[in-house]
């Protein structure tokens, strides 16, 4: 009897353990969620902190210089003694061509790098090249500026003798550079994803390769080359240290290529090095140059998000 006693007692106590486990279980259950939603709150927040911060400093700017001046005007001229000028054309300028050459060098070699790797390249050869590819991703964009400034510009100068020592080509080509691996990568991964069946079906009928590759898989990836190259884009107009160091700080509402530029982020780093005081009225034109750049980048992102969406494939 008093082992059964002793036996009953300890399924009790077993049970109310059991059951203050499943209690704490609950509980931690139950606040998993608010503790992901608290951490995923602070992004959105960060984010609408910044943009409030980019609206509020931009208006302040407005106040002192016209709206349709900033738009439309094609001087920048914020240092001037005589009457400051502060037209956004010659810095989007700037900004333009130095993304037009980097869009130039970047798309097509990273479109020929993300064929080779998802058609042609065996498994041991795509899993050496693509780490290597992806490396020039992490190196610091302001070792990419004096790459450019030190050894492409010196190496274009042979071939083009009137290149100033700061000029929109080099930068270009190095951001182009710089922005190749993301094309390559993203791109290799959205053809990868195409089933072989259809690459299968399309050699049955007598395609070669290359057919295959360029008639069968890129358009059925269009949606994820695509939205790599605006991605790529994007991260092109909002590259700042490469631009400041090779580029120079002129700004030209032209088309040559050869002389000095200055681009939207080039002229925030002038001016947030100490050029400008507090509360003047060059400091708040850093917002409205800031706010500009967002706003290129997030037509840049919802383009890509539209592109995405109207090219994707089923499979």
């Amino acid at each position: 009897m008093a082992s059964n006693e002793q036996a009953s007692k300890l399924s009790v106590q077993q049970m109310i353990a059991k059951q203050k486990g499943k209690k704490g279980k609950k509980w931690i259950e139950k606040s998993i969620p608010v503790i992901l939603f608290i951490i995923a709150s602070i992004s959105v927040l960060t984010t609408f902190g910044i943009v409030f911060t980019l609206l509020f400093e931009t208006f302040e700017f407005f106040k002192r210089v016209p709206f349709l001046d900033f738009i439309f005007g094609k001087e920048w001229l914020p240092f001037s003694n005589n009457e400051p000028l502060f037209g956004i054309l010659p810095l989007v300028a700037g900004t333009l061509k130095v993304t037009l050459i980097a869009v130039v060098v970047a798309v097509p070699f990273g479109l020929a790098s993300a064929v080779y790797l998802s058609e042609y390249a065996s498994d041991n050869m795509r899993r050496v090249i693509k780490p290597v590819l992806e490396v020039l991703a992490g190196v610091p964009t302001i070792v990419y500026g004096f790459f450019a400034l030190t050894f492409v510009t010196p190496l274009l100068q042979q071939f083009i003798p009137e290149l100033k020592i700061f000029n929109a080509i080099s930068p270009g080509i190095v951001v182009g550079i710089m922005i190749l691996p993301m094309i390559a990568s993203l791109s290799e991964d959205a053809m990868s994803s195409v089933p072989n069946s259809i690459r299968e079906g399309a050699l049955a009928l007598g395609a070669t390769k290359l057919e295959v590759a360029i008639k069968v898989v890129l358009p059925a990836a269009l949606s994820g080359i695509m939205a790599s190259i605006v991605l790529a884009v994007s991260r092109a107009i909002g590259e700042t240290m490469i631009v400041s160091l090779a580029g120079g700080s002129t700004p030209r509402f032209d088309l040559d290529m050869t002389d000095s530029i200055q681009t939207m982020t080039a002229y925030i780093v002038q001016v947030s090095t100490g050029d400008a005081g507090y509360g003047t009225t060059i400091y708040y034109s850093i917002y409205a140059v800031g706010f500009t750049l967002f706003l290129f980048t997030l037509l840049m992102n919802w383009l890509a998000h539209a592109i995405s969406k109207r090219f994707r494939e089923e499979y």
